[in-house]
């Protein structure tokens, strides 16, 4: 790759596993010159594996968004290996799927503690190192979190709330030069979502074809515009929010999915949190 956008740069990662999304922007990264900190729930050995093989400078750390003390612990970690944080990027991320009226509390605070305070925690935790006049922080949320639909109630209210989040933070950091961005992505490409779409009909598959236009999205194709935000060529763009593979001319990703019978299981998140190695099982939540 001749673009070397991150040469220099210290980037953090929450949610990173050996596959998906956090893996995919971690690679993107690396490869244009970025120094990782990988914040993890289980820890992805194959892709750290790949990672020490090419030489990549790796700070690899165990850490639960929900609780401070972890985080915390993280930040600290980070500082004294890096200094300051220029990147800093909220990918960790548990959903749910089920009618309102049989959303529990503890599902719904579940999601809400990972999704949106998670992401609070660590914005909290890192802020005073990141670079003045270039800092950058990226949400990871969700076309779900543009138009809520059926079937996911509490996933569609936690990546609003980001978004929403995203949008004050920006304002209050402005002034010191640093950045806060979302991207938004419809369905990505995941070997978990390709084993719930084997068990789908017809109409539900026109249905997500209708949605997705352009064709259901990568890990990579995330990762790419995520890579474009972080970088210094986007420096005059804060506090928007990108949708990726829909827009709101485009029928939901999850409206059918969400009033199937097996609407109760976990499904697949609709973003770039995606596969089972960025999702994670409610009450355990990576860094």
């Amino acid at each position: 790759m001749s673009k070397r956008r991150f040469e220099g740069m210290a980037a953090v990662i929450t949610g990173v596993n050996d596959r998906g999304i956090g893996a995919a922007i971690a690679d993107q990264l690396a490869q244009e010159g970025a120094q990782l900190a990988l914040l993890w729930h289980e820890e992805p050995k194959r892709f750290l594996k790949r990672l020490e093989k090419r030489n990549i400078d790796v700070l690899s750390i165990e850490c639960d968004v929900t609780r401070q003390s972890q985080v915390n612990a993280a930040s600290e970690k980070v500082r004294d290996r890096f200094g300051e944080t220029d990147v800093l990027i909220n990918n960790a991320g548990i959903d749910h799927s089920g009618e309102f009226t049989s959303t529990s509390d503890e599902d719904w605070l579940s999601l809400i503690d990972v999704n949106l305070t998670g992401a609070m925690r660590v914005i909290r935790s890192f802020l005073p190192s990141l670079t003045a006049d270039r800092g950058v922080i990226v949400n990871i949320a969700s076309v779900l979190g543009i138009a809520g639909c059926a079937g996911f109630p509490a996933y569609s209210a936690s990546k609003a709330g980001l978004i929403g989040l995203t949008q004050s933070i920006a304002a209050e950091m402005a002034p010191q030069g640093i950045r806060a961005v979302c991207v938004a992505p419809a369905l990505v490409k995941t070997p978990m979502l390709k084993k719930y779409l084997s068990t789908f009909d017809e109409d539900v598959l026109a249905e997500l074809e209708r949605s997705h236009p352009l064709g259901v999205g990568s890990p990579q194709d995330v990762a790419a515009a995520v890579a474009f935000l972080a970088s210094p060529e986007a420096r005059w763009i804060t506090g928007v929010t990108l949708p990726l593979g829909w827009n709101a001319a485009f029928p939901l990703p999850g409206q059918m999915i969400g009033q199937k019978p097996q609407n109760s299981i976990k499904f697949p998140s609709l973003d770039a949190t995606g596969p089972a190695e960025d999702s994670l099982p409610p009450r355990r939540a990576a860094g």
